[in-house]
């Protein structure tokens, strides 16, 4: 009875896994046609500022959406093997935090183009 348990569980979490990692994939789509040389709009990866707003936009699109999703997959691991599953949530809410201010910091650098006066 233990080991079919152990067994569910085993599956359950690969199940959760491939679909965070189906979703992941599924999430990434540029449309119809990729884009080629286009860093932002407007500049091009040259430059400082379209090479720091892709920076940020990567690191909060794509890496702590998915390291978000991973720590959720940890969650749900450590919550069916009985073991501490807290950190995992606070994990995943901080990746997420960090997903917001890489957006607001996305936000101040396509709109504060003005400068200082």
């Amino acid at each position: 009875m233990r080991n079919q348990k152990e067994v569910w569980r085993k599956r359950l979490i690969v199940a959760a896994i491939i679909v965070v990692l189906t979703a992941e994939m599924v999430a990434q789509n540029l449309g119809a046609s990729p884009q080629f040389n286009v860093a932002v709009q407007g500049q091009t990866g040259a430059q400082p500022e379209g090479t720091f707003l892709n920076f940020i936009n990567w690191v909060g699109n794509v890496i702590s959406p998915v390291g978000a999703g991973g720590a959720i997959v940890g969650a749900i691991a450590s919550w069916l093997t009985g073991r501490g599953f807290a950190r995992w949530l606070f994990a995943a809410a901080a990746l997420l935090g960090v997903s917001g201010v890489t957006r607001l910091i996305e936000f101040w650098v396509t709109n504060g183009t003005g400068g200082v006066t």
